[in-house]
């Protein structure tokens, strides 16, 4: 996908979350978090910033396990999801990082939001 294509697909992705959840996440990190509570499998609550964090760990675990980066191993004793990174994930600057991470979460939407 050249960067036109992820930049409106990125934008009718989150006009399709908006009329989800009811409200437009302001950017990938944003969206990185609504993948990990739905990977979580908890249902929304509140969650303090370190848990935040490992939601949107679990989101880039699960989104770049498409292309093979990852690996889910399963659950621990807490029911949080598990990976094993495979392959090493490409070194590149902010940009490229939010692009890349941006095809993968507009594939993982297509495949999840059908």
């Amino acid at each position: 996908m050249d960067i036109k294509n992820i930049d409106e697909a990125w934008n009718e992705l989150l006009n399709q979350l908006e009329n989800l959840v009811g409200k437009r996440p302001v950017d990938l990190n944003a969206v990185l978090f609504l993948i990990g509570v739905q990977e979580l499998g908890k249902g929304p609550r509140r969650f303090s910033k370190e848990v935040k964090q490992d939601l949107m760990h679990i989101a880039v675990c699960r989104v770049l396990s498409q292309s093979g980066y990852y690996s889910f191993e399963g659950y621990d004793k807490d029911g949080w999801p598990q990976w094993t990174l495979m392959k090493p994930i490409p070194h590149a600057d902010l940009l490229t990082q939010e692009i890349f991470l941006k095809e993968h979460v507009i594939s993982y939407f297509q495949s999840e939001l059908v």
